[in-house]
């Protein structure tokens, strides 16, 4: 019995896969992406762009609301800061009165 937990234990630490690989710096993080969607037959309008570059995140989204409005927000990250963000809207928000429809 003793053999056969030696040998277990012995099959179990081969089979751990080797992460030496592990232990070389990795170069830090550097992206840039964007991307746009503007569909005037739906009225959708929405877009998103993004760069980095190591520690430091600096992007903007944008999209149609439903009252007509357009949102805004630009945001950054530096670190462990947290995200930083700033929200602004283009227009005036739009309600067009409804007429109460009968139940069917």
């Amino acid at each position: 019995m003793n053999v056969l937990v030696v040998a277990a234990l012995v099959v179990v630490t081969l089979a751990r896969p080797d992460n030496t690989y592990n232990n070389d710096p990795q170069p830090p993080a550097q992206y840039d992406f964007s991307y746009t969607v503007k569909d005037d037959a739906s009225g959708n309008d929405f877009g998103h762009q993004e760069n980095r570059d190591g520690d430091f995140t600096k992007g903007n989204y944008h999209v149609q609301l439903p009252d007509g409005r357009l949102q805004q927000v630009a945001y950054n990250v530096e670190g462990d800061s947290g995200f930083v963000a700033e929200v602004t809207y283009q227009g005036e928000a739009q309600y067009p009165p409804q007429e109460p429809q009968p139940y069917a």
